[in-house]
């Protein structure tokens, strides 16, 4: 027969063996190393049951959970043993210790109202016994708070040891590709060159710094001619050739925490100079800058039609016999699908040729252009109007225009948006294969 105290009453220790207790058996993973050694989720499972075994302890649930105890609604089985509760599905909690139930105070407030409730009647650990009397609760709140403390004062240590191994020049995570941390523990934090990788990093700066190549480039050299991976056994991507060109490190300083502007000598052995590194970064600065100022009117609007990769476009120049410089813009597969791609170079302008015999083959009403047309006529006559007071001596009339003309006219003379602004009404897809373009139905 279940029994239950009245509102204001307390359930003293004694009572609690006349009413029917039903346990939920929780285990939490812990985060801190040296329990997890010998505290694992089984572990704690089998020490309770066999507590359970010899007290006769009634299970009607078990719950296992990894997340932290150190943060506030943040634990989905927790929250869902507190509904589980309150809905009277049991009412005793079997743990290993006060400290797996709650490292914060907000969770450990909602087991203390469980029992002032009713709710909860009892907390069995493996060495002791919490019920809803005043002392018992109080001692089951310290040990609570003693756990956040504990929590605090780690948080505390472990930055300032971090800070302490950084001033020491000493890295303090793991090991950036090239390096490789050292195992021993009396020398945690200190990083040593990869004997398998480190000349490769050496070479990435190289090959920018010296002889021209791009991010892109090095890329596609890691990947295709090396080979390379990384320690996961990953391939290393654009982005991360990127990182690793913008970390001092490789020469000797570093900074912690990242974007903190506090800076640290390393005492590693550096891969490459600082003069190595500067090049590099200047290489790769104006790389940018040229990449961000040119501005090509025809690129990520075609496919390859060999490898379905995108079109990119380059500027050559040439040195012609009377002394000019002429300058030209091919366009050709980025080879990001297939770098062995064979698709030829088209220059700009056999490519506007090319473009000039679809607008002859598509509609009018797909070339989107009518609507310009018409707005561009209008401005023409009404500059007419203002330049000779009025009485214009000469005006366009629409049906005089043929919108094909005045779509070649804008691929031919109109600003890079223009062009991709009358590409871009075209609702098939551009193809360009072995200098040839054609329309791709979608």
């Amino acid at each position: 027969m279940k029994i239950t105290a009245p509102q204001g009453f307390e359930i003293a220790q004694e009572d609690i063996k006349t009413i029917k207790t039903r346990y939920c058996l929780y285990a939490r993973k812990s985060s801190e190393s040296e329990e997890r050694q010998v505290l694992s989720i089984d572990s704690q499972i089998k020490e309770m049951l066999q507590l359970a075994e010899r007290e006769g302890l009634e299970i009607v649930s078990m719950k296992r959970e990894s997340h932290s105890a150190k943060e506030t609604g943040q634990r989905p089985v927790f929250n869902e043993i507190v509904e589980e509760i309150r809905d009277g599905k049991y009412n005793c909690i079997l743990t290993w210790a006060p400290d797996r139930i709650s490292r914060n105070a907000g969770d450990l407030g909602k087991i203390v109202d469980l029992m002032d409730a009713g709710k909860l009647l009892q907390i069995r650990t493996f060495g002791q016994t919490f019920s809803n009397n005043p002392n018992e609760k109080f001692l089951l709140m310290i040990l609570g708070s003693q756990a956040k403390l504990e929590n605090d004062n780690r948080g505390i240590n472990v930055k300032r040891g971090l800070r302490t191994r950084v001033e020491s020049g000493l890295w303090p995570g793991m090991a950036p590709l090239g390096y490789l941390n050292q195992k021993r523990m009396d020398k945690k934090c200190q990083i040593l060159p990869d004997p398998d990788r480190a000349h490769v990093i050496k070479q990435m700066f190289e090959k920018v710094a010296f002889e021209g190549w791009s991010g892109r480039k090095v890329y596609n050299w890691l990947r295709f001619d090396l080979n390379f991976y990384t320690r996961g056994n990953k391939p290393l991507t654009l982005s991360g050739v990127y990182r690793i060109f913008d970390m001092p490190i490789y020469y000797g300083p570093f900074e912690y925490p990242r974007n903190s502007g506090q800076w640290y000598q390393g005492s590693h052995e550096p891969l490459i100079t600082k003069e190595l590194f500067d090049k590099a970064q200047d290489r790769l600065k104006r790389d940018k800058i040229v990449r961000e100022n040119r501005e090509f009117a025809f690129t990520k609007l075609f496919t390859c039609g060999m490898c379905e990769s995108g079109i990119t476009a380059q500027e050559k120049y040439k040195e012609l016999k009377d002394g000019t410089t002429a300058k030209y813009v091919y366009y050709s597969c980025s080879k990001s699908k297939d770098r062995n791609c064979k698709n030829k170079y088209i220059r700009e302008e056999e490519l506007i040729e090319e473009l000039f015999k679809i607008i002859d083959k598509v509609s009018i009403n797909e070339l989107g252009m009518r609507m310009k047309l018409e707005e561009e006529i209008k401005r023409f006559n009404r500059l007419q109007r203002l330049a000779t007071k009025g009485t214009p001596k000469y005006s366009i009339n629409e049906d005089d225009v043929n919108t094909r003309e005045y779509a070649k006219y804008v691929l031919r003379e109109g600003t890079p948006l223009e062009k991709r602004e009358l590409l871009g009404h075209l609702r098939s897809r551009l193809v360009l294969n072995d200098k040839r373009i054609t329309l791709l139905q979608e």
